[in-house]
C-alpha cells in the first residue's frame, strides 16, 4: 500500500504548502537523504519514534518505511491533510498530534522508551534539545536523539574545551551523553534553502557521573559562560560556595570557562553540592 505514495513535491503542490518562515520551516525532498537520516539511530522496525515538526512528512515517510511507530507533533494545521495521507498509507504506524512541542511530554504520549528523530524547526530546535537533555533524573526515556540543526548549533553541541564554540550547550550535551555529528547537509538540499549549512547530531545517553546535580551544573555554567571573557573568580562569585569549590577541585581561579573540561565542571558541581 505504501509504495504508491506520490512524490513529496506533488503532495506539497497539491496541498499548497509553502514553508513558513515564521515557523522556522525548511522542507527536505531528497528521499535518499531522508532514508540516510532515518538510518542513523539504527534499526527502527517496531521501535517508537518521536518527531517534531514533520511538515509535509518527508522524514516521517522515511521513518515509516523503516518500520517505526511514529508520534509526530505538528503545529502547522496546513500540513495535517498531507500527514493524514501518510497515516492511511501506513496503517497503525503514525499518530499526529496538533500542538506546540515545547508544551508536550513525549513520554506521556508514547508510554515507552523511544528515539527522537527530527529535522527541528530552527526557531525552537535548541530549546527542545535543552529540554530533552536536562533534568536531574537520568537515564532519560529517550534511547537516542537524531536532530538536524543549523551547522553552528551542531558545532556547539559537539565542541571541545578550548574552542570558541565550547560552552553550556556542549557541557549539557556531553557530561552524561555521547554527542557526534552524524552527517552534514548542504543548504541546497532544502526548500527554501536556508542561509546556513545544517548538520545532523546523534546523541545517546550514558551513565551520569556520581554526585553531580544537573541544577548545580546549570547554575555554574550559566554564571561562567554568561561572562565567558572573565576569569572564574569573577564570573562565579555570585554562586554560593563556588569559589571555595574551585580550590577544593584544584581548578585555578584565573582560568576562563572555555578552558575547563567536562570532568572539571563535574568536580566543581560535586563540591558545590
Amino acid at each position: 500500500m505504501n509504495h504508491a505514495l506520490p512524490p513529496l513535491r506533488e503532495i506539497i503542490a497539491r496541498h499548497g504548502l509553502a514553508a513558513s518562515k515564521a515557523l522556522g520551516q525548511n522542507f527536505l525532498f531528497d528521499e535518499k537523504l531522508l532514508d540516510r537520516i532515518a538510518a542513523i539511530p539504527g534499526a527502527l522496525a517496531g521501535e517508537h519514534v518521536y518527531e517534531v515538526g514533520p511538515g509535509p512528512g518527508g522524514l516521517t515517510r522515511a521513518l515509516l518505511r523503516a518500520g517505526a511507530n511514529v508520534v509526530a507533533v505538528e503545529r502547522d494545521r496546513r500540513c495535517l491533510p498531507a500527514l493524514e495521507e501518510l497515516s492511511e498509507a501506513f496503517p497503525g504506524q503514525l499518530r499526529v498530534i496538533e500542538g506546540d512541542a515545547l508544551k508536550i511530554d513525549p513520554f506521556a504520549e508514547i508510554g515507552a522508551p523511544f528515539h527522537v528523530v527530527s529535522n527541528l524547526p530552527y526557531n525552537v530546535g535548541t530549546a527542545l534539545a535543552v529540554g530533552w537533555l536536562g533534568g536531574d533524573s537520568w537515564r532519560p526515556p529517550w534511547k537516542s536523539l537524531t536532530l538536524m540543526f543549523q551547522r553552528e548549533v551542531a558545532d556547539r553541541i559537539v565542541s571541545v574545551p578550548g574552542s570558541s564554540a565550547y560552552g553550556r550547550l556542549a557541557i549539557l550535551a556531553q557530561w552524561r551523553s555521547h554527542a557526534a555529528i552524524a552527517m552534514s547537509v548542504h543548504r541546497s538540499a532544502f526548500t527554501p534553502p536556508p542561509k546556513v549549512m545544517s548538520a545532523v547530531v546523534h546523541i545517546t545517553p550514558k551513565d551520569a557521573p556520581d554526585g553531580v546535580k544537573m541544577s548545580v551544573l546549570e547554575k555554574l555554567t550559566g554564571a561562567a559562560f554568561g561572562q565567558r571573557r572573565k576569569m572564574l573568580r569573577q564570573s562565579l562569585k555570585g554562586v554560593e560556595g563556588a569559589i571555595d569549590a574551585l580550590q577544593k577541585a584544584g581548578i585555578a581561579e584565573d582560568r576562563r570557562p572555555e578552558t575547563v573540561t567536562l570532568d572539571e565542571w563535574c568536580a566543581l558541581a560535586r563540591e558545590v553540592g
